[in-house]
């Protein structure tokens, strides 16, 4: 028999995934509906639009490997160690928030000057991947202020936004560095 606090979890957590849902949607709808910029807004000192993307989506892959390595280990499922130390939740914290924060100029320059396209199969699992990432995003930090979270929540929103990471890397960066002559700094 479900209890009226138990309700109150399941809605709550139906709510964040939710609110994750509309996140997703929302920068999909927009990104589809904007009239892509001509022209690259900012590049941060790098020589091109795309380099800077790619450089910084690697800083954020870098970072949020150490984020499932540290989450790993917080949750003793980090073989071969012992017990986490005290300073690996900070260090998840903060490596968590260093991601997202190098994310932030790369998602705005999508966006803004590219919009959500679907010219060729890479383009388009990179524009979903993308909107999808954020939604995850939104959905695991929200997570992580209810009380009481299902044990495999917060892992699987934190699996998934690894992996959406891992595969926008895969269609962008990855795809730049390997064409020839374009992944200059």
């Amino acid at each position: 028999m479900e209890t009226v606090e138990n309700r109150g979890r399941s809605v709550s957590w139906a709510a964040a995934l939710l609110l994750g849902a509309a996140v997703a949607v929302g920068l999909g709808v927009y990104g589809r509906l904007h009239e892509p910029g001509s022209v690259a807004l900012y590049t941060l000192g790098f020589s091109g639009q795309l380099p800077m993307k790619a450089w910084l989506s690697t800083v954020v892959l870098i970072f949020a490997v150490l984020q499932v390595v540290t989450a790993l280990w917080m949750w003793g499922r980090l073989p071969g160690v012992g017990t986490a130390p005290a300073w690996v939740g900070p260090v998840h914290r903060w490596s968590g928030t260093i991601a997202f924060v190098v994310s932030l100029p790369v998602a705005f320059a999508c966006l803004w000057t590219l919009g959500f396209r679907s010219g060729d199969v890479r383009v388009l699992v990179h524009s979903i991947a993308g909107c999808l990432f954020y939604g995850a995003f939104a959905a695991k930090m929200i997570g992580l202020r209810l009380r009481a979270a299902p044990r495999w929540a917060l892992p699987v929103l934190g699996g998934t936004a690894f992996t959406l990471i891992v595969l926008l890397w895969l269609t962008s960066a990855l795809w730049l560095f390997t064409t020839p002559g374009s992944a200059k700094i």
